[in-house]
Formats: structure tokens, sequence, C-alpha cells
């Protein structure tokens, strides 16, 4: 067993003394990294995620490039349904695309559960990389219910999620059938990842932002929970929750059992924890889009998430999204830097 007692990351996590502010970014290894574009080649994105020697070294080298106090699996939200039987596949420059969408009760019924043998590879890569890590943590993430649905009911992205939702409003349950089943899923991959080493995991709700609170509450917020739960009684790992445009969310967010929220870049980190139950640590939040300005742009306004970042028990800094393509990866090389310096004054 690896003694990460003293790992900044997990220390924030827990609301503990940190020495500096941790950082690691989402989306950190992959696109923006031209080492990545080299070792990934022509493989198709899913299938390096099941790729043991390719999630291997791609989860590594933001380690080797930025220093950053936490690697992140390289995998991809709609892999285990992917690895379920799901037909799918991720289309360049359109993202997840669904060959049939999942709109009755029969299709409801038809979704293959994941057994965990679906995804030993990923276990296997899992446990290579906890290896090679010594003391500091590998992350585990997988995606929240709702958004799954959504790419399931929808056939792919969308902006209206019009057909989730009238899904949800009008066959409330077959909605929560689904959302039940993608919850046993994403909860079991959840626990691969655990059980074969991870030291903490994020939920990834990328749509939740698109709910009222009212309806986040009523048809998404059982099935979180349940996922965030699952991985609790497996192992006493910090848990993020993450969604994207979730500033009226994030108390319930909180309450799904969440350790740590993620915020966006739309809402000041002392504003969100004035909206958090106390006691919950905070992740973020700079906007993606700052590290294209000039230096002095991005260090006065990583000092300011900082800042603000104290009136949280712990604050893991994070953008408030995930690292675009084209980001210079020297310019997060300096941040991480910047971020460790002026946190350890």
């Amino acid at each position: 067993m690896r003694d990460l007692g003293q790992s900044a990351f997990l220390r924030a996590c827990r609301g503990e003394p940190v020495p500096h502010t941790p950082v690691w970014f989402m989306r950190q290894a992959g696109r923006s990294l031209p080492e990545y574009r080299e070792v990934r080649g022509d493989v198709g994105m899913l299938e390096s995620c099941l790729r043991p020697d390719l999630v291997f070294e791609i989860t590594m080298q933001p380690v080797r490039r930025y220093g950053v106090d936490a690697a992140v699996l390289f995998s991809d939200i709609v892999l285990p349904l992917k690895a379920a039987g799901v037909d799918l596949d991720i289309k360049a420059g359109v993202g997840p695309v669904v060959a049939q969408p999942v709109r009755t009760a029969a299709d409801v019924a038809s979704l293959p559960p994941l057994d965990p043998t679906d995804v030993q590879p990923v276990a296997d890569a899992v446990k290579g990389l906890v290896a090679e890590l010594g003391e500091r943590p590998l992350l585990g993430f997988a995606g929240a219910p709702f958004t799954l649905a959504s790419y399931l009911v929808e056939g792919g992205p969308s902006r209206d999620h019009v057909h989730t939702k009238a899904l949800m409003y009008g066959d409330e349950d077959t909605w929560h059938a689904l959302a039940g089943r993608l919850a046993q899923i994403a909860a079991t991959f959840l626990r691969v990842q655990v059980e074969a080493g991870a030291t903490t995991v994020q939920l990834f709700d990328s749509w939740a932002g698109a709910l009222s609170a009212a309806d986040y509450e009523r048809y998404v917020l059982p099935h979180s929970r349940t996922v965030l739960e699952s991985v609790r009684a497996v192992a006493d790992v910090p848990r993020i929750h993450f969604g994207v445009g979730t500033g009226e969310l994030l108390g319930l967010m909180a309450s799904a059992g969440a350790d740590v929220v993620g915020v966006d870049w739309r809402v000041p980190l002392d504003e969100a924890v004035r909206r958090l139950p106390a006691g919950t640590s905070v992740q973020g939040n700079l906007d993606p889009a700052t590290v294209f300005a000039p230096w002095a742009a991005v260090e006065e306004r990583a000092r300011d998430v900082l800042r603000r970042g104290k009136a949280a028990p712990g604050h893991v800094f994070n953008l408030g999204h995930g690292v675009l393509p084209e980001t210079d990866p020297d310019v997060l090389a300096r941040l991480v830097e910047l971020v460790h310096t002026e946190s350890a004054r």
C-alpha cells in the first residue's frame, strides 16, 4: 500500500493543510501535447483507451512535462458504454455518436450492463500507473448518468437536449430506468479503477448545466448519488464532482456525495464556497481561454483564483474545464510553477 498521506492533492481534497496549492488540469493527458499526437498516431480514441500501453504512456506525459500534483487516467466518458457493447464511436470534430438512440422502455431494457472484465485493460493500465507514479496520486473518472444518458438519447452531442428533456418530462419511469442503468455502469467503471489503485475519482456531468435546480434534484441527483456512494462503499477515496455551467447546482452536486466540487470559470471560487455546504473543498477554476492571453494576464488571473480559493477548506487549482487542443504546453508548465510558488509563500 502506498503512503500518500503527504500528498498536497489528497490533503487539499480532504480540507487539510497543504505545503502549496496542488494543481492538475482536466484533459491534461491529450490533444494539446505533441507527444500525445505522435504516440497515438492513427489509433482510434476508444481503441487507445483500451490499450494499456497507450493509456500508461499518455497518462504519464503531462506528469513528466508539467510536474502536476496528480495524474489523471487517459480515458473517455463514453468508454464504459462502448466496452459494455453499445454501438457508438467518437467522430472527429463531432464527438460521441450513437448508432441507435435510446428513447423507449424497450431500448433501455436492451442496454447491456458493464462487467468488470469488459474494462480489464483499464484496470491493467491503472496498476502499471500506480507502480510508476509512486507517491503521486492517480485520478480515475467516469461520466455521470445524466451526461451519458444525453448522448444515448440524443444520439450524439446536443445544445438543447430536447429529446433528453422530452423523455424526462414525458416518461419519468423510463427516464429513471435509463439513468439507473447508467449509474450502475458508471459505478462499476469507477470501482474497477479504485480497486486497481486509483486514489481519487471524478464524476463528470458535462451537460448538467442544461438543467434547472428543480429538474436536477428530481431527475439526476439520486442517480449521481448512487455512483458516488458506490465508490465510498469500496474505498475511502476523495470524490470530486464536476459539471459545466452548473453554478446554480453546486450545492446539489455536493449533496450527491462529493468531497470536492469542481467549479467552472463562470462562478468565482469564493462565491462558490458560499453556495456549498460547510467543509466542501473546491477545484478550479481558471478560464481555459486565459492561457492564450499574454503571460501578465495569465499570471494576474491565476493569482486571483488562488486568492479566492483560500475561502475554501481545501483548494485544488485547475482550469474551469478541459485544456483546449491549441493550448501551448509551455504556458501550462509555467502556470504549474506559478501556482506552486505563489501558494507556498
